[in-house]
C-alpha cells in the first residue's frame, strides 16, 4: 500500500481538502492567481478588518465575543486551518477585552491544560491503530470479505458495500478518504450487478456514517478532548449507534430489493448472484482475522476491568503493531510501521493544536461572558430537551454546507456544554449526536462536500462503466437515504440509552 492512506486526510487535512463550494462559486479559490482569487482575498481582508474593528469598538464584553466568533467564521470560510482560526481570534479577543497580562497568561497556560490531561494519552494510540491498519493492507481485504458474506442476500452488493464502508471509515477516520476509496471499488461493482446508478451512489455516500461512530473514531476522540469527558466511555457511546445505523441501512436495502427489485439488479435480465461457499467465506474471514482480535483486546479489556480505557488503547495499539508486522512480513514491515508512526505523530500534533485552539476559544467565551449569556438566553426560552435538539439538527444541516466536521464541532460544543445540565443532556450522548449530525451535513444538498467529491469520482469511466452520472443523480441518491438517517437521529433523541447503555454497562471496568 502506498504511504499516503485515507487516514492521512484526518482531521485537519480534511479541512484543507474541503473547498467551500459557495465561496468558490462567488469568488474563485483563494490563493489562486486571476481576478476571482484576487477578489476573494480582497473580500477576506475586508471581512477580517470589519470583524477586528467591531471587536475593538465593542462597548460590552459579550459583543466583543460575538465579533471574535464572526472573525473565526470568516477564517474558517476561507479555509484557514482550524487550529489557527480558533487560536488567533481568541488571543486577539482576550487582548482586546482584558489586556496584555491576560493574553500572556492564556498563551502560557492554555496549551498545557488542553493536552496534558491523562485521558489525552490515549489519542495517539487510537490514531496509530488506524494508521497501522491502513499500512497493513487489511483495508483492501474488507470489501472482499463483505462481498463473500453478504453478496448472496437480496441487495447483497449494497449491503456488502455498506459493511465495507463501516469498516473502512472506522479504520481511516476520514469520511472523504473512505468515500473515495469505497467509491472506486463499490460503484462499478454495484453497476455490474445491475443496480440503478442512484442507488449505487447513495449506498457509497452514506456508508461511512456508521463507521465514524465506531472505534477508533478520531472524531469522538477529539470531541472527548473538547468536552473533557473520558475517551473510553465516549468511544463506547458511539459503538452501538454506529452498528445499529449500519444495520438500518442494510435493512433498507433488503426491503428495497423486495419492493423495487430492478433497482438492485434483481430483475429477470440480471443473473442471480451465487452464494459463496463456506470455504470461500472462511478464507475471506482469515484475511481479516486481525480486526476481531483488536476489537476483543480493546473492548474485552475494558469490560473485564483488566484495563482502564487508556490501558486498553495502548494494548490495542500494541496488538495492531504486531498485526501489521505479521501481515507485512516479507514486504518491508518496519517501513510500514515507520510510515504509520510518522503519520501518527503528524495527526496527533494536528489534533492537539486543534484542542489548544478550542481551549483558547472556551476561555474567550468565559472572559467575555458570551457563554453564560447564551446559556441564559437558551434556558430563558423555556425550550424542552427535544425542541432544543431539533434546533441543533437544523443548525448542523445548515452549517454542513459551509464547514467541515471539525469546524462545526469546535465552534458549537464549547457553547453547548454549559446548557447540557439545564436540559438534562448527557455529554457522552451529545458527542454521538454532534458527530452524526456534522457528518450528515457533509453530504446534504445543495452544498454538501461529499456530494461533489462523489460526483467528481463518478466521472471516471472505470467507475461509471459508461453510464452518465450527473450531479443531480448524486443529490437524488442522497435524498433516497437521508430520511433513513434522520429517522435514526429521531430514534437517538427518543432513546438516549442507545448511546449511554454501553458506557453505563462498562462503568465498573473503567475509572
Amino acid at each position: 500500500m502506498a504511504s499516503t492512506t485515507p487516514t492521512q486526510l484526518a482531521p485537519d487535512a480534511e479541512h484543507t481538502v474541503k473547498t467551500s463550494t459557495f465561496a468558490v462559486a462567488l469568488f474563485g479559490a483563494p490563493g489562486k492567481r486571476g481576478p476571482k482569487g484576487t477578489i476573494a482575498w480582497v473580500v477576506f481582508l475586508i471581512l477580517t478588518a470589519g470583524s477586528l474593528a467591531a471587536l475593538f469598538a465593542s462597548p460590552t464584553k459579550p459583543l466583543a465575543g460575538v465579533a471574535v466568533i464572526a472573525l473565526m467564521l470568516v477564517m474558517l470560510f476561507f479555509k484557514i486551518p482550524v487550529a489557527v482560526a480558533l487560536a488567533v481570534p481568541s488571543l486577539i479577543g482576550v487582548y482586546a477585552v482584558s489586556g496584555i497580562p491576560a493574553t500572556v497568561n492564556l498563551l502560557s497556560s492554555a496549551p498545557y491544560s488542553a493536552v496534558s490531561k491523562w485521558a489525552m494519552a490515549v489519542v495517539p494510540m487510537f490514531i496509530f491503530m488506524g494508521m497501522a491498519l491502513g499500512e497493513s493492507g487489511i483495508t483492501t481485504k474488507i470489501y472482499q470479505f463483505t462481498d463473500k458474506w453478504f453478496g448472496w442476500l437480496p441487495g447483497g452488493a449494497g449491503i456488502g458495500t455498506t459493511a465495507a464502508g463501516i469498516g473502512l471509515s472506522s479504520v481511516s477516520g476520514s469520511t472523504l478518504g473512505m468515500t473515495y476509496t469505497l467509491g472506486r471499488a463499490g460503484i462499478p461493482e454495484m453497476l455490474r450487478a445491475g443496480y440503478h446508478r442512484r442507488i449505487a451512489l447513495g449506498v457509497v455516500i452514506v456508508a461511512g456514517l456508521p463507521g465514524m461512530l465506531i472505534p477508533p473514531s478520531v472524531l469522538l476522540v477529539v470531541y472527548a478532548g473538547i468536552a473533557e469527558v473520558p475517551v473510553g466511555p465516549q468511544l463506547l457511546a458511539g459503538t452501538l449507534p454506529g452498528i445499529l445505523l449500519g444495520v438500518t441501512f442494510a435493512l433498507f436495502l433488503l426491503c428495497l430489493s423486495l419492493m423495487k427489485p430492478a433497482w438492485v439488479g434483481r430483475d429477470k435480465s440480471q443473473p442471480r448472484p451465487q452464494a459463496s461457499t463456506m470455504r470461500e467465506r472462511l478464507l475471506a474471514l482469515r484475511d481479516i482475522w486481525g480486526l476481531p482480535v483488536i476489537v476483543f483486546v480493546l473492548f474485552g479489556g475494558m469490560f473485564s476491568g483488566l484495563f482502564t480505557a487508556t490501558d486498553a488503547g495502548a494494548a490495542a495499539a500494541f496488538a495492531t503493531l504486531l498485526l501489521t508486522l505479521w501481515l507485512r512480513r516479507g514486504n518491508k514491515p518496519w517501513a510500514a510501521v515507520a510510515r504509520a508512526a510518522v503519520s501518527t505523530v503528524s495527526a496527533t500534533g494536528v489534533i492537539f493544536f486543534i484542542l489548544i485552539g478550542a481551549e483558547m476559544l472556551t476561555r474567550l467565551l468565559a472572559v467575555t461572558g458570551l457563554a453564560q449569556l447564551m446559556t441564559d438566553s437558551i434556558t430563558g426560552l423555556g425550550l424542552s430537551r427535544v425542541a432544543f435538539l431539533v434546533i441543533l439538527v437544523v443548525l448542523y444541516l445548515f452549517m454542513g454546507m459551509f464547514f467541515d466536521t471539525f469546524s462545526m464541532m469546535l465552534l458549537t460544543v464549547p457553547i453547548l456544554l454549559p446548557v447540557l445540565a439545564e436540559l438534562d443532556v448527557n455529554p457522552l450522548w451529545l458527542g454521538v449526536f454532534v458527530v452524526l449530525l456534522a457528518e450528515i451535513g457533509q453530504l446534504t444538498p445543495p452544498l454538501g462536500v461529499l456530494s461533489f467529491v462523489l460526483h467528481g469520482l463518478a466521472q471516471d469511466p472505470k467507475v461509471n462503466l459508461g453510464q452518465k452520472i450527473t450531479l443531480i443523480d448524486v443529490f437524488v441518491a442522497v435524498l433516497y437515504f437521508l430520511p433513513i438517517v434522520l429517522l435514526f437521529v429521531i430514534a437517538l433523541i427518543a432513546f438516549p440509552e442507545l448511546a449511554t447503555w454501553l458506557p453505563d454497562l462498562a462503568q465498573g471496568g473503567m475509572p
